[in-house]
């Protein structure tokens, strides 16, 4: 069997909060308008699932940022929401910048 990725990939936009994470990742990932844009509202619809189809309808959830902003150095938020994906099943690959 076959695991079908969504991959979202955010590379080359800047996102210094994590207000502009959800505004990033809400299209792509089609979050709902009522979506609670807080860590436990992400970790329900990456890990429990329900919430959006877009995410429901794969097996994987892969998030490419850039090493800046939110992702940098220093940024405790940013790890935080780094430890929200389980590295297996929903990934968050952070890239050094070129």
């Amino acid at each position: 069997m076959t695991s079908s990725e969504l991959v979202v990939d955010l590379r080359g936009r800047l996102i210094e909060t994590l207000d502009d994470f959800w505004d990033a990742v809400a299209k792509p990932c089609g979050l709902p308008e009522w979506f609670g844009r807080n860590l436990d509202a992400w970790a329900d619809t990456i890990e429990t699932r329900g919430i959006s189809e877009v995410i429901d309808g794969h097996d994987i959830l892969v998030v490419h940022v850039d090493r800046q902003g939110l992702f940098g150095e220093g940024r405790p938020e940013g790890d935080v929401l780094a430890g929200v994906f389980d590295g297996e099943w929903n990934r968050l690959v952070v890239h050094a910048p070129d």
